[in-house]
Protein backbone atom coordinates (compact mmCIF):
# COMPACT_ATOMS: atom_id res chain seq x y z
CA UNK A 1 0.00 0.00 0.00
CA UNK A 2 2.69 2.42 1.17
CA UNK A 3 4.64 1.48 -2.33
CA UNK A 4 1.43 2.13 -3.92
CA UNK A 5 1.03 5.88 -2.68
CA UNK A 6 4.65 6.42 -3.29
CA UNK A 7 4.33 5.55 -7.41
CA UNK A 8 1.30 7.89 -6.93
CA UNK A 9 2.81 10.33 -5.67
CA UNK A 10 6.03 10.29 -7.91
CA UNK A 11 3.99 10.19 -10.85
CA UNK A 12 2.30 13.14 -9.95
CA UNK A 13 5.22 15.11 -9.23
CA UNK A 14 6.97 14.09 -12.71
CA UNK A 15 3.58 15.11 -14.51
CA UNK A 16 3.28 18.49 -12.78
CA UNK A 17 7.47 19.08 -13.32
CA UNK A 18 6.75 18.31 -17.22
CA UNK A 19 3.89 20.56 -17.63
CA UNK A 20 5.76 23.64 -15.80
CA UNK A 21 8.69 22.83 -18.23
CA UNK A 22 5.71 22.84 -21.31
CA UNK A 23 4.70 25.98 -20.26
CA UNK A 24 7.55 27.41 -20.19
CA UNK A 25 8.66 26.00 -23.56
CA UNK A 26 5.04 26.90 -25.34
CA UNK A 27 5.21 31.07 -26.03
CA UNK A 28 2.27 32.82 -24.57
CA UNK A 29 -0.22 34.49 -27.26
CA UNK A 30 0.02 37.92 -27.76
CA UNK A 31 -2.48 40.19 -25.80
CA UNK A 32 -5.56 42.16 -27.54
CA UNK A 33 -3.78 45.40 -27.00
CA UNK A 34 -0.21 43.57 -28.70
CA UNK A 35 -2.27 42.75 -32.16
CA UNK A 36 -4.18 46.24 -32.11
CA UNK A 37 -0.87 48.30 -31.49
CA UNK A 38 0.68 46.07 -33.95
CA UNK A 39 -2.14 47.01 -36.72
CA UNK A 40 -1.98 50.44 -35.31
CA UNK A 41 1.73 50.76 -36.18
CA UNK A 42 1.45 49.11 -39.64
CA UNK A 43 -0.99 51.35 -40.66
CA UNK A 44 0.84 54.47 -39.73
CA UNK A 45 3.39 53.42 -41.67
CA UNK A 46 1.15 52.84 -45.08
CA UNK A 47 -0.12 56.17 -44.06
CA UNK A 48 3.58 57.36 -43.81
CA UNK A 49 4.53 56.23 -47.56
CA UNK A 50 1.33 58.55 -48.83
CA UNK A 51 3.95 61.42 -48.62
CA UNK A 52 6.44 59.36 -51.67
CA UNK A 53 3.09 59.63 -53.66
CA UNK A 54 2.11 63.03 -52.89
CA UNK A 55 5.65 63.59 -53.41
CA UNK A 56 5.72 61.96 -56.87
CA UNK A 57 2.20 63.21 -58.06
CA UNK A 58 3.03 66.29 -57.08
CA UNK A 59 6.41 66.87 -58.72
CA UNK A 60 5.24 64.88 -61.48
CA UNK A 61 2.83 67.79 -62.31
CA UNK A 62 5.17 70.57 -61.71
CA UNK A 63 7.73 71.22 -64.75
CA UNK A 64 11.23 69.99 -64.35
CA UNK A 65 12.39 73.24 -63.19
CA UNK A 66 10.04 73.27 -59.94
CA UNK A 67 10.28 69.26 -59.03
CA UNK A 68 13.17 69.50 -56.55
CA UNK A 69 11.85 72.13 -55.11
CA UNK A 70 7.99 70.36 -54.79
CA UNK A 71 9.63 66.89 -53.61
CA UNK A 72 11.81 68.79 -50.88
CA UNK A 73 8.77 70.87 -49.56
CA UNK A 74 7.05 67.12 -49.20
CA UNK A 75 10.01 65.68 -47.47
CA UNK A 76 10.04 68.56 -45.00
CA UNK A 77 6.33 69.31 -44.19
CA UNK A 78 6.18 65.84 -42.50
CA UNK A 79 9.58 66.76 -40.49
CA UNK A 80 8.48 69.56 -39.21
CA UNK A 81 4.59 68.49 -39.24
CA UNK A 82 5.60 65.81 -36.78
CA UNK A 83 7.29 67.28 -34.69
CA UNK A 84 4.53 70.31 -34.44
CA UNK A 85 1.68 67.93 -33.95
CA UNK A 86 4.09 66.24 -30.82
CA UNK A 87 4.30 69.20 -29.29
CA UNK A 88 1.05 71.61 -29.84
CA UNK A 89 -1.40 69.21 -32.38
CA UNK A 90 -2.30 66.42 -30.04
CA UNK A 91 -2.91 68.16 -27.02
CA UNK A 92 -5.06 70.70 -29.03
CA UNK A 93 -7.03 67.55 -30.60
CA UNK A 94 -7.16 65.21 -28.44
CA UNK A 95 -6.83 66.77 -24.89
CA UNK A 96 -9.20 67.25 -22.28
CA UNK A 97 -12.01 68.91 -23.92
CA UNK A 98 -14.22 70.49 -21.41
CA UNK A 99 -15.67 73.10 -24.27
CA UNK A 100 -15.76 71.03 -26.81
CA UNK A 101 -13.67 73.16 -28.88
CA UNK A 102 -10.19 72.23 -28.06
CA UNK A 103 -7.87 70.19 -25.84
CA UNK A 104 -5.80 71.40 -23.02
CA UNK A 105 -3.73 68.29 -21.99
CA UNK A 106 -1.36 65.79 -23.65
CA UNK A 107 1.29 68.31 -25.05
CA UNK A 108 3.73 66.52 -26.20
CA UNK A 109 6.67 67.84 -23.78
CA UNK A 110 4.44 66.33 -20.87
CA UNK A 111 3.05 63.09 -22.91
CA UNK A 112 3.63 60.60 -20.28
CA UNK A 113 1.04 57.79 -21.81
CA UNK A 114 0.96 53.61 -21.93
CA UNK A 115 2.20 52.19 -24.83
CA UNK A 116 -1.24 52.64 -26.36
CA UNK A 117 -0.93 56.38 -26.47
CA UNK A 118 2.33 56.93 -28.09
CA UNK A 119 0.84 54.23 -30.79
CA UNK A 120 -1.84 56.60 -31.58
CA UNK A 121 -0.08 59.71 -30.90
CA UNK A 122 1.94 58.53 -34.27
CA UNK A 123 -0.80 57.27 -36.62
CA UNK A 124 -2.19 60.61 -35.70
CA UNK A 125 0.67 62.52 -36.72
CA UNK A 126 0.46 61.16 -40.49
CA UNK A 127 -3.05 62.69 -40.43
CA UNK A 128 -1.53 65.65 -39.68
CA UNK A 129 1.46 65.56 -42.05
CA UNK A 130 -1.20 64.17 -44.91
CA UNK A 131 -3.34 67.98 -44.54
CA UNK A 132 -0.08 69.80 -44.56
CA UNK A 133 0.80 68.43 -47.78
CA UNK A 134 -2.26 68.58 -49.56
CA UNK A 135 -1.51 72.17 -49.61
CA UNK A 136 1.68 72.00 -51.08
CA UNK A 137 0.72 70.64 -54.15
CA UNK A 138 -2.05 73.44 -55.09
CA UNK A 139 1.07 75.98 -54.40
CA UNK A 140 3.36 74.27 -56.07
CA UNK A 141 5.92 76.26 -58.71
CA UNK A 142 5.53 79.92 -57.15
CA UNK A 143 5.93 79.56 -53.17
CA UNK A 144 9.30 80.47 -51.76
CA UNK A 145 9.97 77.69 -49.47
CA UNK A 146 10.82 78.93 -46.01
CA UNK A 147 7.31 80.57 -46.06
CA UNK A 148 5.85 77.44 -47.37
CA UNK A 149 7.71 75.49 -44.03
CA UNK A 150 5.66 78.19 -41.72
CA UNK A 151 2.21 77.41 -43.42
CA UNK A 152 3.23 73.44 -42.64
CA UNK A 153 3.87 74.27 -39.11
CA UNK A 154 0.76 76.37 -38.75
CA UNK A 155 -1.76 74.01 -40.29
CA UNK A 156 -0.30 71.04 -38.41
CA UNK A 157 0.26 72.88 -35.22
CA UNK A 158 -3.14 74.84 -35.23
CA UNK A 159 -5.87 74.64 -38.08
CA UNK A 160 -5.92 70.81 -38.19
CA UNK A 161 -5.89 70.34 -34.64
CA UNK A 162 -8.33 72.68 -34.18
CA UNK A 163 -10.90 71.16 -36.02
CA UNK A 164 -9.83 68.03 -35.47
CA UNK A 165 -10.63 68.55 -31.78
CA UNK A 166 -14.44 68.94 -32.68
CA UNK A 167 -15.22 66.25 -34.39
CA UNK A 168 -13.04 63.64 -33.17
CA UNK A 169 -11.91 64.74 -29.69
CA UNK A 170 -11.39 63.77 -27.09
CA UNK A 171 -9.17 60.73 -26.20
CA UNK A 172 -9.16 61.35 -22.79
CA UNK A 173 -12.06 63.59 -21.35
CA UNK A 174 -14.79 65.60 -22.63
CA UNK A 175 -15.70 65.88 -26.14
CA UNK A 176 -15.61 68.12 -29.15
CA UNK A 177 -18.57 70.11 -30.02
CA UNK A 178 -19.57 68.14 -33.68
CA UNK A 179 -19.17 64.76 -31.65
CA UNK A 180 -21.43 65.42 -29.33
CA UNK A 181 -24.14 66.18 -32.51
CA UNK A 182 -23.01 62.63 -33.94
CA UNK A 183 -20.97 64.08 -36.96
CA UNK A 184 -20.00 61.27 -38.97
CA UNK A 185 -16.50 61.18 -40.38
CA UNK A 186 -14.71 57.92 -39.79
CA UNK A 187 -11.18 58.64 -41.09
CA UNK A 188 -11.52 62.19 -42.40
CA UNK A 189 -13.04 63.30 -45.45
CA UNK A 190 -13.81 66.34 -43.80
CA UNK A 191 -11.23 66.15 -40.63
CA UNK A 192 -7.95 65.55 -42.80
CA UNK A 193 -9.03 65.72 -46.66
CA UNK A 194 -11.45 68.91 -46.81
CA UNK A 195 -9.40 71.32 -44.15
CA UNK A 196 -6.32 70.56 -46.47
CA UNK A 197 -8.29 71.54 -49.13
CA UNK A 198 -9.68 74.93 -48.26
CA UNK A 199 -5.96 75.89 -46.93
CA UNK A 200 -4.82 75.18 -50.27
CA UNK A 201 -7.95 77.54 -51.81
CA UNK A 202 -6.70 80.12 -49.13
CA UNK A 203 -2.85 79.80 -50.44
CA UNK A 204 -3.43 79.69 -54.13
CA UNK A 205 -5.63 82.83 -53.79
CA UNK A 206 -3.41 84.66 -51.50
CA UNK A 207 -0.96 83.20 -53.98
CA UNK A 208 -2.03 84.51 -57.57
CA UNK A 209 -1.77 82.16 -60.28
CA UNK A 210 2.18 81.16 -61.70
CA UNK A 211 3.08 83.38 -64.69
CA UNK A 212 1.16 82.45 -68.23
CA UNK A 213 -1.68 80.39 -66.81
CA UNK A 214 -4.11 82.71 -67.50
CA UNK A 215 -4.56 84.89 -71.10
CA UNK A 216 -5.42 88.61 -71.03
CA UNK A 217 -9.22 87.60 -71.47
CA UNK A 218 -8.88 84.83 -69.08
CA UNK A 219 -8.47 81.58 -71.26
CA UNK A 220 -6.70 79.34 -69.77
CA UNK A 221 -3.11 78.31 -70.78
CA UNK A 222 -2.09 74.45 -70.10
CA UNK A 223 1.26 74.01 -68.10
CA UNK A 224 1.66 70.48 -68.56
CA UNK A 225 3.87 68.71 -65.64
CA UNK A 226 7.11 67.20 -66.73
CA UNK A 227 6.63 63.75 -66.06
CA UNK A 228 2.98 61.73 -66.00
CA UNK A 229 4.39 58.30 -65.06
CA UNK A 230 5.55 60.00 -61.66
CA UNK A 231 1.83 60.89 -61.62
CA UNK A 232 0.46 57.72 -62.04
CA UNK A 233 2.47 56.21 -59.80
CA UNK A 234 1.98 58.31 -57.10
CA UNK A 235 -1.39 57.80 -57.75
CA UNK A 236 -1.01 54.21 -57.20
CA UNK A 237 1.29 54.76 -53.40
CA UNK A 238 -1.47 56.89 -52.35
CA UNK A 239 -4.23 54.03 -53.53
CA UNK A 240 -2.28 51.87 -51.50
CA UNK A 241 -1.90 54.39 -48.31
CA UNK A 242 -5.43 54.72 -47.98
CA UNK A 243 -6.19 51.08 -46.80
CA UNK A 244 -3.95 52.02 -43.63
CA UNK A 245 -5.80 55.56 -43.79
CA UNK A 246 -8.75 54.13 -43.65
CA UNK A 247 -8.57 50.61 -42.25
CA UNK A 248 -6.44 51.86 -39.43
CA UNK A 249 -8.89 54.45 -38.75
CA UNK A 250 -10.76 51.39 -36.43
CA UNK A 251 -7.42 51.84 -34.05
CA UNK A 252 -7.34 48.53 -33.51
CA UNK A 253 -7.60 44.81 -35.34
CA UNK A 254 -11.16 44.01 -35.87
CA UNK A 255 -13.27 42.34 -38.45
CA UNK A 256 -14.88 45.54 -40.03
CA UNK A 257 -11.50 46.30 -41.33
CA UNK A 258 -12.74 44.07 -44.80
CA UNK A 259 -15.74 46.13 -45.37
CA UNK A 260 -14.05 49.60 -44.76
CA UNK A 261 -11.08 48.22 -47.20
CA UNK A 262 -13.60 46.76 -49.60
CA UNK A 263 -15.81 49.92 -49.67
CA UNK A 264 -12.35 52.24 -50.29
CA UNK A 265 -11.63 49.98 -53.31
CA UNK A 266 -14.69 50.09 -54.87
CA UNK A 267 -14.91 54.05 -54.28
CA UNK A 268 -11.48 54.78 -55.75
CA UNK A 269 -12.49 52.54 -58.88
CA UNK A 270 -15.63 54.38 -59.68
CA UNK A 271 -14.50 57.99 -59.07
CA UNK A 272 -11.55 56.92 -61.66
CA UNK A 273 -14.57 56.19 -63.79
CA UNK A 274 -16.84 59.00 -62.69
CA UNK A 275 -14.08 61.83 -63.40
CA UNK A 276 -13.19 59.95 -66.79
CA UNK A 277 -17.26 59.96 -68.29
CA UNK A 278 -17.60 63.64 -67.29
CA UNK A 279 -14.32 65.15 -68.94
CA UNK A 280 -15.67 62.89 -72.03
CA UNK A 281 -18.93 63.92 -71.93
CA UNK A 282 -16.99 67.59 -71.98
CA UNK A 283 -15.39 67.02 -74.64
CA UNK A 284 -12.54 66.74 -73.19
CA UNK A 285 -9.47 64.00 -73.66
CA UNK A 286 -8.62 61.53 -71.07
CA UNK A 287 -5.65 62.29 -69.67
CA UNK A 288 -4.14 60.70 -66.82
CA UNK A 289 -4.13 63.54 -64.11
CA UNK A 290 -7.83 63.12 -64.58
CA UNK A 291 -7.97 59.37 -63.98
CA UNK A 292 -5.29 59.38 -60.88
CA UNK A 293 -7.62 62.50 -59.02
CA UNK A 294 -10.53 60.75 -60.13
CA UNK A 295 -9.47 57.91 -58.08
CA UNK A 296 -7.93 60.31 -55.67
CA UNK A 297 -11.67 62.14 -55.22
CA UNK A 298 -13.42 58.52 -54.86
CA UNK A 299 -10.87 57.98 -52.15
CA UNK A 300 -11.36 61.15 -50.42
CA UNK A 301 -15.21 60.60 -50.73
CA UNK A 302 -15.60 57.48 -49.09
CA UNK A 303 -12.72 58.15 -46.62
CA UNK A 304 -16.06 59.83 -43.89
CA UNK A 305 -18.57 56.86 -44.40
CA UNK A 306 -16.47 53.65 -44.99
CA UNK A 307 -17.45 52.19 -42.01
CA UNK A 308 -21.12 53.12 -42.12
CA UNK A 309 -21.52 52.64 -46.42
CA UNK A 310 -22.92 49.85 -47.78
CA UNK A 311 -20.92 48.73 -50.77
CA UNK A 312 -23.01 49.75 -53.64
CA UNK A 313 -23.41 53.00 -51.92
CA UNK A 314 -20.00 53.34 -51.58
CA UNK A 315 -19.35 52.93 -55.00
CA UNK A 316 -21.53 55.83 -55.80
CA UNK A 317 -20.00 57.68 -53.58
CA UNK A 318 -16.66 57.17 -55.23
CA UNK A 319 -18.42 58.00 -58.95
CA UNK A 320 -20.16 61.14 -57.73
CA UNK A 321 -16.88 62.26 -56.15
CA UNK A 322 -14.73 61.66 -59.32
CA UNK A 323 -17.56 64.09 -60.88
CA UNK A 324 -17.03 66.65 -58.58
CA UNK A 325 -13.40 66.72 -58.68
CA UNK A 326 -14.37 67.64 -63.17
CA UNK A 327 -16.84 70.07 -62.19
CA UNK A 328 -15.37 72.19 -59.36
CA UNK A 329 -12.02 71.81 -60.86
CA UNK A 330 -13.39 73.55 -64.01
CA UNK A 331 -15.37 76.19 -61.54
CA UNK A 332 -11.83 77.12 -59.71
CA UNK A 333 -10.16 77.69 -63.58
CA UNK A 334 -13.24 79.73 -64.56
CA UNK A 335 -12.40 82.14 -61.36
CA UNK A 336 -8.70 82.46 -62.36
CA UNK A 337 -7.87 80.24 -59.80
CA UNK A 338 -4.83 78.08 -60.40
CA UNK A 339 -4.07 74.97 -58.84
CA UNK A 340 -1.53 73.06 -60.20
CA UNK A 341 -2.25 69.59 -59.03
CA UNK A 342 -6.17 69.93 -58.40
CA UNK A 343 -6.31 69.16 -54.85
CA UNK A 344 -8.88 71.76 -54.15
CA UNK A 345 -11.25 70.00 -55.87
CA UNK A 346 -9.73 66.77 -54.67
CA UNK A 347 -9.74 67.12 -51.34
CA UNK A 348 -11.55 70.03 -50.41
CA UNK A 349 -14.78 69.73 -52.92
CA UNK A 350 -14.93 66.03 -52.48
CA UNK A 351 -14.16 65.69 -49.44
CA UNK A 352 -17.26 67.96 -48.61
CA UNK A 353 -18.91 65.80 -50.83
CA UNK A 354 -18.06 62.67 -48.94
CA UNK A 355 -18.83 63.69 -45.81
CA UNK A 356 -22.51 64.97 -47.08
CA UNK A 357 -23.00 61.03 -48.41
CA UNK A 358 -21.58 59.39 -44.98
CA UNK A 359 -25.00 60.70 -43.55
CA UNK A 360 -27.48 60.24 -46.33
CA UNK A 361 -26.36 57.09 -46.72
CA UNK A 362 -25.47 55.79 -43.37
CA UNK A 363 -26.73 52.05 -43.37
CA UNK A 364 -28.42 52.30 -39.70
CA UNK A 365 -30.38 55.06 -40.74
CA UNK A 366 -30.15 56.35 -44.25
CA UNK A 367 -31.95 59.35 -45.77
CA UNK A 368 -32.44 60.83 -41.56
CA UNK A 369 -32.80 64.48 -41.72
CA UNK A 370 -31.07 64.94 -38.44
CA UNK A 371 -27.98 63.27 -39.56
CA UNK A 372 -27.72 65.18 -43.03
CA UNK A 373 -28.33 68.68 -41.03
CA UNK A 374 -25.10 67.57 -38.83
CA UNK A 375 -23.40 67.06 -41.94
CA UNK A 376 -23.81 69.94 -43.72
CA UNK A 377 -23.20 71.70 -39.89
CA UNK A 378 -19.96 69.90 -40.06
CA UNK A 379 -19.03 70.92 -43.52
CA UNK A 380 -19.87 74.51 -43.50
CA UNK A 381 -17.76 74.87 -40.05
CA UNK A 382 -14.97 72.92 -41.98
CA UNK A 383 -14.92 75.59 -44.58
CA UNK A 384 -15.48 78.68 -42.48
CA UNK A 385 -12.86 77.51 -40.21
CA UNK A 386 -9.88 75.99 -42.67
CA UNK A 387 -10.36 78.83 -45.05
CA UNK A 388 -10.96 81.55 -42.85
CA UNK A 389 -8.06 80.88 -40.49
CA UNK A 390 -6.08 79.94 -43.72
CA UNK A 391 -6.60 83.35 -45.29
CA UNK A 392 -5.66 85.14 -42.12
CA UNK A 393 -2.67 82.81 -41.39
CA UNK A 394 -0.96 83.14 -45.21
CA UNK A 395 -2.12 86.91 -45.87
CA UNK A 396 0.18 87.48 -42.72
CA UNK A 397 3.15 85.36 -43.55
CA UNK A 398 3.05 86.82 -47.17
CA UNK A 399 3.06 90.41 -45.21
CA UNK A 400 5.83 90.00 -42.75
CA UNK A 401 8.49 87.64 -44.80
CA UNK A 402 6.73 87.30 -48.49
CA UNK A 403 4.74 84.21 -49.67
CA UNK A 404 5.58 84.19 -53.49
CA UNK A 405 8.78 84.10 -55.25
CA UNK A 406 10.10 86.37 -57.07
CA UNK A 407 9.15 86.51 -60.90
CA UNK A 408 12.70 85.98 -62.37
CA UNK A 409 12.89 83.16 -59.92
CA UNK A 410 9.59 81.84 -60.87
CA UNK A 411 11.20 82.19 -63.97
CA UNK A 412 14.04 80.40 -63.95
CA UNK A 413 12.93 77.80 -62.13
CA UNK A 414 12.60 77.22 -58.08
CA UNK A 415 14.87 74.04 -57.89
CA UNK A 416 18.16 76.60 -58.78
CA UNK A 417 17.25 79.66 -57.09
CA UNK A 418 15.87 78.21 -53.67
CA UNK A 419 17.95 75.28 -53.77
CA UNK A 420 21.03 75.52 -56.20
CA UNK A 421 19.88 72.58 -57.91
CA UNK A 422 18.34 71.17 -60.86
CA UNK A 423 17.11 67.61 -61.11
CA UNK A 424 18.24 66.97 -65.25
CA UNK A 425 21.73 69.04 -64.82
CA UNK A 426 22.77 66.44 -67.74
CA UNK A 427 20.06 68.31 -70.22
CA UNK A 428 20.20 71.56 -68.99
CA UNK A 429 23.72 72.73 -67.28
CA UNK A 430 24.81 75.18 -69.75
CA UNK A 431 21.75 77.23 -69.32
CA UNK A 432 21.88 76.93 -65.78
CA UNK A 433 25.14 77.36 -64.69
CA UNK A 434 26.53 80.29 -66.02
CA UNK A 435 27.18 83.55 -64.63
CA UNK A 436 24.27 85.31 -65.61
CA UNK A 437 22.25 82.99 -63.48
CA UNK A 438 24.69 82.81 -60.51
CA UNK A 439 24.27 86.42 -59.97
CA UNK A 440 20.57 86.83 -60.85
CA UNK A 441 19.93 84.02 -57.60
CA UNK A 442 22.20 85.93 -55.80
CA UNK A 443 20.18 88.75 -55.80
Amino acid sequence: MIGLLRSALKGSLLFVLSSSALAEETPSLPSKEAIDVIWLATAAAMVFLMQAGFALLESGSSRAKNCINVAMKNYMDVCLGSLCFWVFGFGLMFGNNPTGFFGTSAFGVSVEGSTWDYSFILFQMMFAATAATIASGAMAERARFGAYLVIACVITGFIYPIFGSWAWGSAYEGSGWLAERGFIDFAGSSVVHSVGGWCALAAIIVLGPRLGRFGPEGEVRDIPGHNLNYVAMGGFILWFGWFGFNGGSTVGANVNIGIINLNTQLAAAAGALGATLLSKLSGKPTVVSTIVNGSLAGLVGITAGCASMDPLFAIFTGFSAGCVYIAFNQFLLALRLDDVVGAVAVHGAAGAWGTLCAGIFFKDDMFNINIIVTQVIGIGSCFIWSFGSGMIFFYAIDKVIKLRSDSLHEQRGLDFTEHAEVSYPEFVRDSYYNKTNLEGMER
